[in-house]
């Protein structure tokens, strides 16, 4: 009988897809199967072709909300087989291509049961559909069915599997379906506190100004008041975290907009099913606690994603929640999101007061994600819960698999499969033992869930990281790519471009390939390699891994460059950047070369500037200098620039040297905030001259801005309008990070470019 086959690709997994084929096949009257492959979802059509036609119109018009069809394969066969009616039929194994679902949030449906008191479903913690909950983070293997999830544990009782198995059911076939009577059940860690009785205690304490840590989808959070100054620095003091902002979770997005500047693009996403921490600027009159984002002009600002979450601000007990929670990462600095609750125990009883879990195993951690916007578009800074294990998919016809264990700071790692390169959930900084043992037990888990062996390794230039030892142990063949090219080939990859491009690449640092640290670099990069056409001027980097720190140091060895060591000594101590005594022993280590590097670090660049205008003189946390040098720039009204700096040295190097000549010049007749735009506008415009300069040599006119210095969106958008003015085609990030969290999928791409090419 003539049969339509439909193989459908995507984000087909645990989305409802298959239930919402079967409502089409009931409208349509078509007869048939629909099951899961793993790879793919196969359809099988028996009815007339008008009914068959109709049918394929409506799935590809009215996908499952959230749904990603990528491609749908029709073909017309002749099967010895007639349907009687259209079943869904038992999930089979088959290899291919592979979409994993993120985690999604609560839906609207559910949010609206979840207050109901004439629903069985009300109040309850783990309430989801077919539209919404945990996806990644519970899954054991494809295709994505409930034995194949940490939901096993959970058989359903007769209610919820009635509506598992019910087509007009909103939760037909939905994998993680519970309930009170057979679901999941929250309780306070050690202790025989149970479901209602546990969120009451939790939802009192934080309202007495206590510290709860809680469990959610991808691990668990620590929270306090975030209008309560007194909890919140004691959070501070607890987690050692002085000035590094946290994120905070409101009710609703009406509440939002009454603490933050909310604009349409960011509601829409704010309130979308992915839900990731977005920054916004902070209105004056915010109840927020000063200390949620000290000296910060925006807030990171997510809403409830979870029932559990929601439960939290709104519950039949009585107690009056305020708006605005902490919602953090509950870890020790450094190590990786607590996921369990033995790992809760270890590292989280010194940080809060009580431990609230429950018994759903979570299977990868996963953090959430966060977004600022630039040009009123998304612009990620950390790719995570919603977003990942989304692929990137990749034109070239790639046949093979790679894995990129990415870098050292803001670990993702990649593994890509043939044309789809799929970046991992947030892992953390490498530097702690606790994050490199969650990044080899995250790629174990993502490559038995993708069901590949990787054929090649891609890692770091450097030596010492401990990333590339993690290659190295793999024993395959290893792939070494450097760090500022790789950032170059993450925003290739995410924009699918394979053709030479312009790569600025600007970052902390880098092992570059003449020994030196890299960070502020021009490059004319493709997909076979490299060159290195300029950089900003080198300088003197003393004292190792603590100058990283504390931005003074590199402040006096870039003084030092353009003064005499006596004008050194008064510029310094005279504006507070170090002591006498400190200047004299930077001076005379860089002088002896004693623990000095040379450097084109366009991160230490930022953190000098920063000092030497008495922003921040010393960073508590990984970036703090050269933001807090973006917000007071931010202050200025703009109009004061450097009109005599020179771009370019003789070298072609983009002359660093004399934009800090030119701020000494002006620091005694100039405000800070307005020397801090001046610098943002002259290095944009260094930067401009580089690549016009670039592309005199090279003939090319795609420029690719990359590192995580682009996360400074004021210098992004001086350096990309530009660019725009003199006639470039302008690569940017929008979903991956720009900073090392994406350069796990630069990696990749080389990789699996280099595995085909070395095929042929």
């Amino acid at each position: 009988m003539l049969t339509t086959q439909l193989r459908v690709y995507g984000i087909v997994q645990g989305v409802g897809f298959r239930p919402t084929v079967s409502r089409h096949a009931i409208t349509t009257g078509v007869k048939g199967s629909v099951s899961n492959k793993g790879p793919y979802v196969e359809i099988f059509l028996q009815g007339t072709k008008s009914q068959r036609d109709q049918f394929v119109e409506l799935l590809t018009k009215q996908p499952p909300k959230r749904a990603v069809i990528l491609k749908m394969d029709e073909e017309e066969i002749d099967l010895n087989h007639q349907f009687e009616q259209f079943d869904i039929i038992e999930s089979q194994r088959t290899k291919g291509e592979i979409f994993i679902s993120p985690d999604i949030a609560i839906c609207d449906e559910c949010a609206k049961e979840l207050y109901d008191p004439q629903d069985r479903r009300y109040l309850h913690p783990f309430i989801n559909c077919t539209c919404c909950g945990p996806r990644l983070t519970i899954l054991d293997e494809l295709p994505y069915d409930r034995e194949r999830t940490s939901m096993k544990s959970f058989p359903m009782c007769p209610e919820c599997a009635k509506e598992y198995y019910d087509p007009d059911s909103r939760r037909y076939d939905a994998q993680p379906v519970a309930c009170h009577n057979c679901g999941p059940r929250v309780k306070i860690l050690d202790e025989d506190i149970y479901d209602r009785d546990a969120i009451t205690m939790i939802r009192q304490m934080i309202v007495d100004g206590k510290i709860v840590a809680i469990k959610g989808i991808g691990g668990f959070h620590l929270c306090c008041d975030a209008t309560n100054e007194k909890a919140v620095s004691l959070l501070r003091q607890r987690k050692n975290r002085p000035q590094k902002p946290f994120a905070v979770m409101m009710r609703n997005d009406e509440a939002v907009e009454r603490e933050c500047v909310l604009f349409d693009e960011a509601r829409e996403i704010l309130t979308g099913y992915q839900k990731p921490i977005i920054l916004l600027e902070s209105r004056e009159a915010t109840t927020l606690a000063p200390s949620i984002a000290p000296g910060n002009p925006k807030v990171g600002v997510m809403l409830p994603y979870t029932p559990l979450h929601m439960l939290l601000f709104d519950y039949d007990d009585g107690i009056t929640m305020p708006d605005s929670l902490v919602m953090t990462s509950a870890n020790t600095s450094g190590a990786p999101i607590v996921h369990n609750d033995e790992e809760a125990r270890q590292e989280l009883n010194h940080l809060c007061d009580a431990i609230m879990t429950h018994d759903r195993d979570i299977r990868v951690r996963c953090d959430d994600s966060v977004m600022d916007f630039y040009s009123r578009e998304p612009y990620m800074i950390r790719r995570s819960r919603g977003y990942a294990p989304l692929p990137q998919l990749i034109s070239a016809d790639y046949k093979g698999v790679v894995l990129a264990v990415g870098g050292e700071l803001k670990n993702t790692f990649c593994i890509g499969v043939n044309q789809l390169l799929y970046p991992s959930s947030y892992i953390g900084d490498l530097a702690d033992w606790r994050s490199v043992e969650a990044l080899q037990a995250t790629v174990k888990r993502m490559e038995h869930l993708l069901e590949v062996e990787p054929e090649v390794i891609a890692c770091d230039l450097h030596p010492g990281y401990h990333s590339t030892q993690v290659a190295h142990d793999y024993g395959l063949p290893l792939v070494e790519i450097q760090h500022h090219y790789a950032h170059i080939l993450s925003c290739m990859a995410e924009n699918d471009i394979s053709e030479p491009v312009i790569g600025v690449s600007f970052d902390g640092t880098g092992y570059g390939t003449d020994g030196t640290i890299w960070g502020g670099e021009i490059l004319c990069a493709d997909l076979d390699g490299f060159k290195r056409l300029s950089h900003i001027t080198p300088f003197a980097f003393v004292g190792g891994d603590i100058a990283a720190k504390q931005g003074w140091r590199v402040a006096i060895s870039m003084v030092s460059d353009v003064l005499s060591d006596e004008e050194t000594l008064n510029v310094v101590t005279k504006h507070q950047i170090a002591s006498k005594v400190e200047a004299n022993v930077v001076m005379k280590m860089k002088s002896k070369g004693l623990n000095t590097i040379q450097s084109t670090s366009a991160g230490r660049l930022f953190d000098a500037v920063s000092a030497i205008l008495g922003i921040c003189r010393e960073s508590t946390h990984e970036g703090e200098a050269a933001t807090s040098l973006q917000f007071a720039a931010l202050k200025s009204d703009r109009t004061f620039v450097f009109e005599n700096l020179n771009l370019l040295d003789d070298e072609g190097l983009i002359d660093t040297k004399d934009l800090i000549r030119q701020i000494i010049i002006h620091l005694d007749q100039v405000d800070s905030i307005d020397l801090a735009y001046a610098f943002h506008e002259g290095l944009s415009r260094q930067i401009i001259a580089a690549c016009l300069k670039a592309r005199e040599k090279t003939q090319l006119n795609k420029v690719a801005l990359s590192g995580g210095v682009f996360q400074n969106t004021l210098l992004l958008e001086l350096t990309h309008k530009q660019l725009e003015m003199h006639d470039f085609e302008v690569l940017i990030h929008h979903l991956v990070p720009p900073n090392d969290g994406g350069i796990g999928l630069g990696q990749a791409y080389y990789a699996m470019h280099y595995l085909n090419k070395r095929r042929k």
